[in-house]
């Protein structure tokens, strides 16, 4: 089985992947993952992946895509694999769909997380960050006993400028799945939506439930 999960950042997927692979055994392929293993392994295309992430840039389909059908080609992913963070556009998805084809598999589930774009922004804009220690916070989840002030040093909290509002909302609009890529696995019958503001654990038992 071969299960695409799709979302916008902040909806949860990583968690959800980890948690769909652990109650699966499905092998939990992740862009970011793959990205980083082959830089750390100074390999060709992490060579070529590593001059757009260093600039903060996202890296070009095609090392993308040729680095996804490397890691498909291996043996532990022959019989399936749960991929987060791709395909992240239409010709991702069709470079995906004709891997599969080739080998007599194709994507069996594509299962969009769906959360709406003001509980994202809070999501995502709600991280702060102590400057003496490193230390993380967030003003919903997890926030500091005083608010601006560190409870491990005492330190003074900051926020990046990546995770203020303005600038998550403008990001969010960037990264979320296309439109068309959503009508593709629409059309190919095997796109499920999830909705992703429930509990944690509600999540992980509705995307189970789509799989089966």
């Amino acid at each position: 089985m071969y299960i695409v999960l799709l979302g916008p950042p902040g909806a949860g997927k990583g968690t959800q992947a980890q948690r769909i692979a652990a109650a699966t055994g499905l092998l939990h392929i992740s862009t970011g993952d793959m990205f980083r293993e082959h830089v750390k392994n100074n390999t060709e295309l992490g060579q070529l992946a590593n001059q757009y992430m260093s600039r903060g840039e996202l890296v070009p389909d095609e090392i993308t895509i040729r680095m996804l059908l490397e890691r498909i080609s291996r043996d532990d992913a022959q019989a399936g694999a749960m991929f987060d963070g791709f395909p992240r556009n239409l010709a991702q998805a069709i470079a995906l769909d004709q891997a599969l084809a080739s080998r007599g598999a194709r994507v069996d589930r594509a299962l969009l997380i769906t959360v709406s774009d003001e509980e994202l922004v809070n999501r995502l804009s709600g991280r702060w960050i102590c400057r003496q220690c490193g230390r993380l916070y967030h003003q919903q989840n997890d926030p500091p006993q005083k608010p601006g002030i560190c409870d491990t040093c005492g330190g003074q909290l900051y926020q990046r400028d990546d995770d203020k509002p303005e600038v998550v909302r403008e990001r969010l609009q960037k990264q979320k799945p296309p439109a068309d890529l959503i009508q593709h696995y629409r059309q190919a019958g095997v796109l499920r939506e999830i909705d992703g503001q429930r509990p944690l654990d509600e999540v992980t038992q509705a995307l189970l439930e789509a799989i089966k």
